[in-house]
């Protein structure tokens, strides 16, 4: 199948309706674990501590991303693909924002 067809298929069909609350569901996981690994940093005196959960928060979320942009493409789910990309997106955001906030000048996102 070509990329055009491929492409068309996926924003031109049906989408389940349940994703989305699929995708909510999803988070579940993630935050209970996170809130272990923030537990679990709490008592260590690391310098920077704030900035490794902040990149582990962002990773993690933006790895459950890189999940539904493939679960997207395998179930040719165009709307599902934008979702994960756009999650993607917006733990680069915060990432970069925050970084940018302590003034650490992270530079430009891309380039």
């Amino acid at each position: 199948m070509k990329l055009t067809e491929r492409l068309e298929k996926m924003f031109g069909e049906y989408r389940d309706d349940k994703e989305m609350e699929k995708w909510f569901m999803s988070l579940a996981p993630l935050t209970i674990a996170f809130l272990f690994f923030v537990i679990f940093m709490l008592p260590v005196k690391i310098e920077n501590k704030d900035l490794i959960l902040v990149a582990a928060g962002c990773a993690g979320f933006a790895g459950l991303q890189a999940y539904w942009v493939v679960r997207g493409w395998k179930r040719a789910e165009g709307m599902t693909i934008l979702q994960g990309l756009l999650g993607i997106a917006l733990a680069l955001l915060v990432a970069w924002s925050y970084l940018h906030f302590l003034h650490l000048n992270p530079g430009p996102i891309v380039g």
